[in-house]
C-alpha cells in the first residue's frame, strides 16, 4: 500500500503536432517517473488536438492523482495558420509549403485578444501588431495588403483597432 494520493498538479508543457499520436518514445521519459502510460497520453493529447491537424501546438499536461488532462495553449503563429484556412497537408511529403494566403484584418483582431493575456503590449492595438508581425514571418497577406503597410496604417491612424 503505497502513500495517500497527493493534491499537488504536476505541469508538463511540450510541443505536439495537432491530431497526431506523439512517439511513445519521446512522451516516456517525461510522464514515465509519474506512473502514467506514455501510449494513452498520446491519445489524449491526439484527441485534444484534432481541430489542429497539422499545425504545431503547445499542449500543457496538468497531472494530478496519475489522472492527466490535456489543454492546449495556441501560439500566435498557429492561430495565423489556422486562420489561413489551409488544408490539412503530409507532413512527411509536403515540405517548404508557402503560406500565401489572405486573412480579414477581423481575425487578426481576435487572435490579439485571444493571445492578450500572453503578450506584452500594453495597448490592443500592439497586440494587432504583434500578430501582424508573425503573419509576415509566415508570408501571409491581410486585407490583400501586406502586414507591413498595415501597420503603418495604424500607428498613422488611417485604421483604428477597437479596445473593446
Amino acid at each position: 500500500m503505497g502513500p495517500p494520493p497527493s493534491d499537488d498538479v504536476k505541469i508538463i508543457t511540450m510541443r505536439a503536432v495537432g491530431g497526431e499520436i506523439g512517439s511513445a518514445a519521446t512522451l516516456a521519459p517525461k510522464v514515465g517517473p509519474l506512473g502514467l502510460s506514455p501510449k494513452k497520453i498520446g491519445e489524449d493529447i491526439k484527441a485534444a488536438t484534432l481541430d489542429w491537424k497539422g499545425l504545431k501546438v503547445t499542449v500543457k499536461l496538468l497531472i494530478q492523482n496519475r489522472q492527466a488532462k490535456v489543454e492546449l495553449v495556441p501560439s500566435a503563429s498557429s492561430m495565423v495558420m489556422k486562420a489561413l484556412k489551409e488544408p490539412p497537408r503530409d507532413r512527411k511529403k509536403d515540405k517548404d509549403i508557402k503560406h500565401d494566403g489572405n486573412i480579414e484584418l477581423d481575425e487578426i483582431i481576435e487572435i490579439a485578444r485571444v493571445m492578450r493575456p500572453r503578450s506584452f503590449s500594453k495597448t490592443l492595438a500592439n497586440g494587432v501588431k504583434e500578430i501582424l508581425g508573425t503573419a509576415h514571418s509566415i508570408g501571409c497577406t491581410i486585407n490583400n495588403e501586406h502586414p507591413q503597410d498595415i501597420m503603418g496604417k495604424i500607428d498613422s491612424g488611417e485604421i483604428t483597432i477597437p479596445e473593446k
